[in-house]
């Protein structure tokens, strides 16, 4: 009878090698883990992290560094010593070390940057510089280019020598004198032609790329469009500044996923973990926008006390307010999500605005009779039931229910989708049209064609 002897996972690995305190021990056991399973010891053993980082090689520590969560690295910046800190910020990429900076208060960013080399200091003050959101703090100097007269044997020569330091080197850079762009070429074209074959023979000079005062989104955009993995930056006179790279986009990606979703739930973006924030700034966050509600809401209070006096006469109508306000706010929740999530995808432009009216015209007309017959069934179901529920006129107040439905869930579905639309003219985030503030514009407005059909439809009767 053979025994079989389960290996010990990572963790136990890390917990008993971390007592015998032996650095080098610690140090190879480290740089031999993948840098996804060091980021795990770090978030398992918080009160390990910045030992972690600094008995790791300075290259590998970076990797990891730069892909842990704004939280984790604070604490470990706090904590590591000022020489290890120097050596990890000048091994950072210079796109992430600025992604990182951009997120601390100033005056400690002032210190930290006394600890950069000279070349790296003038690099991040350089990405620093550009826009907040900007392309430019995200494009890293570290890219390989050549010169059109150069032959094929030259640039894996200049690869040979530049492209340990560069970010990828998927996509070879082509510029002249000047350093302005001419094209971008594959590394794949190169290894398919022969040595003495020169750069300009392979040059077809269509190329794609991004400003440095471009939006961030904007980059996400491009990216989707084109299949790359990495992307040049230029100045306004097409010289070439730096590249940006897919991770960063991907980062980009998930920070304005985030940023949406709190939108979508009427509060401000919060840009700290949830659990991090301190109470008052998370209630400045979300009071704002609690408040705009609220009073938005206040007018459905002076709506219906404009129509006191036929909710007085016709009691029964009051039966009916949270079903139509619910189905007019649901109806334009719906279509602003849609539209804000296809304008956020590329799938409509502000040019469209007259496709998608005319689209929410039909569809919002269909859903709102579909509910309006089912609003008249349910009366006409609980009169049979009970004779006395609603009178003798419960077939006009069944008309009235249906065709106040149609209006109000027709006029959720225009607001909804037309408002993203006018606030992205405007120059405003689309997300703020959140469903939350859809909903309390269609619960004024609801109240109003609901009080304005049954008028119509009662009047001479009940009112």
């Amino acid at each position: 009878m053979s025994l079989t002897l389960e290996t010990p996972s990572i963790s136990e690995q890390f917990e008993s090698i971390i007592k015998t305190e032996d650095k080098l021990k610690i140090r190879d056991f480290l740089d031999n883990q993948n840098i996804s399973d060091v980021a795990d010891l770090i978030y398992e053993f918080a009160d390990y992290e910045s030992q972690i980082i600094a008995n790791m090689s300075v290259h590998r520590a970076a990797s990891v560094f730069k892909i842990l969560d704004l939280t984790n690295q604070k604490s470990i910046i706090r904590e590591l010593p000022p020489d290890t800190t120097a050596s990890l910020l000048n091994e950072l990429p210079a796109d992430d070390r600025t992604d990182f900076l951009e997120e601390l208060p100033s005056s400690v960013v002032r210190e930290l940057i006394k600890l950069l080399d000279p070349e790296e200091r003038k690099i991040t003050l350089s990405l620093l510089g550009y826009p907040e959101n900007s392309i430019g703090r995200l494009m890293t100097p570290d890219y390989v280019y050549v010169y059109p007269w150069n032959t094929i044997e030259e640039v894996f020569a200049t690869i040979r020598k530049y492209g340990k330091d560069s970010e990828t080197i998927n996509v070879i850079y082509v510029i002249n004198e000047k350093g302005e762009l001419l094209d971008d070429i594959r590394i794949r074209d190169f290894i398919l032609n022969p040595p003495d074959k020169k750069v300009s023979d392979l040059m077809d000079e269509r190329f794609i790329s991004l400003h440095a005062e471009d939006d961030q989104e904007t980059a996400s955009e491009v990216f989707k469009m084109n299949n790359r993995v990495a992307l040049p930056v230029v100045s306004k006179s097409n010289k070439l500044l730096g590249i940006v790279t897919i991770d960063d986009i991907l980062w980009v990606a998930a920070e304005e996923f985030s940023e949406d979703m709190q939108k979508f739930g009427g509060t401000a973006a919060l840009n700290e973990p949830y659990l991090e924030i301190p109470i008052f700034k998370l209630f400045k966050k979300r009071v704002v926008w609690l408040v705009v509600l609220f009073l938005g809401e206040l007018l459905t209070a002076s709506v219906m006390r404009y129509f006191e006096d036929e909710i007085a006469r016709a009691v029964v109508l009051a039966m009916f307010i949270p079903l139509i306000i619910s189905s007019g706010g649901n109806s334009g929740s719906q279509a602003s999500t849609l539209i804000i999530q296809a304008m956020a995808v590329g799938e409509l432009t502000i040019k469209d605005w007259w496709r998608v009216m005319k689209r929410e015209l039909i569809s919002g007309l269909l859903l709102g009779l579909v509910l309006g017959i089912i609003g008249f069934l349910r009366i006409w179901i609980w009169h049979s039931f009970d004779p006395h529920i609603y009178g003798d006129h419960w077939m006009l107040i069944g008309i009235a229910v249906g065709i106040a439905l149609v209006g109000v869930v027709l006029w959720g579905s225009l607001s909804g989708s037309m408002l993203p639309l006018v606030l992205k003219k405007l120059g405003a985030d689309p997300a703020v049209s959140s469903a939350p503030f859809v909903a309390t514009l269609v619960d004024v407005t609801g109240l109003v064609i609901y009080f304005s059909v049954a008028y119509s439809v009662l009047s001479g009767t009940l009112l």
